[in-house]
């Protein structure tokens, strides 16, 4: 995939600062910088990893919900779990999640049960196809998501993960506020 990112253009991310100082003169131009560097970054690995689970015909969302459901069985938490359940998990709505899990049956790979407590509701496990298809594909999956980060020394590794749960405890302060 070639990348055509502005951000590499340095006379397209003058313009970009300057734009963005015309809505907020007091703006970091460092801030955006980093935003927008952290952005890229972000979308590319997500990228890798979409990349990683083409080879076995699925979406990135799909397999995180086999895996989903497979770390349910597998920490003994549950044999599976309900619709919003992953939905949470996932972070994404119930209709997609929905949506996902109505593919994943009619490909054979999930299932879905009533659940025994509230008959209203029905829970999704893996079928046998299903958690053979992510339990093989998982080692590949992580090598190549793993691939991203040998650029960094295990130090740098170390500091990235520092200074990513500081963004992230900032950010999390920010939208309580």
């Amino acid at each position: 995939m070639a990348l055509r990112n502005w951000l590499n253009d340095d006379e397209k991310r003058k313009r970009w600062v300057t734009f963005m100082q015309t809505l907020d003169p007091a703006i970091d131009p460092q801030a955006i910088r980093l935003m927008d560097e952290f952005r890229s970054a972000s979308k590319m690995i997500y990228h890798v990893g979409e990349s990683s689970v083409d080879t076995v015909g699925l979406s990135f969302a799909q397999y995180r919900i086999l895996m989903h459901l497979l770390f349910a069985e597998q920490i003994g938490d549950r044999q599976d779990l309900n619709p919003s359940e992953i939905s949470e998990r996932q972070g994404t709505s119930r209709n997609t999640v929905s949506a996902l899990i109505r593919n994943l049956e009619e490909e054979g790979l999930v299932e879905r049960s009533l659940d025994p407590d509230d008959r209203r509701k029905f829970n999704i496990r893996l079928t046998e196809n299903g958690r053979s298809l992510v339990t093989d594909h998982a080692r590949q999956h992580f090598q190549t998501i793993g691939q991203c980060f040998t650029t960094l020394s295990p130090d740098e590794q170390t500091t990235l993960s520092q200074l990513l749960n500081k963004l992230t405890t900032q950010a999390k302060l920010l939208v309580a506020s």
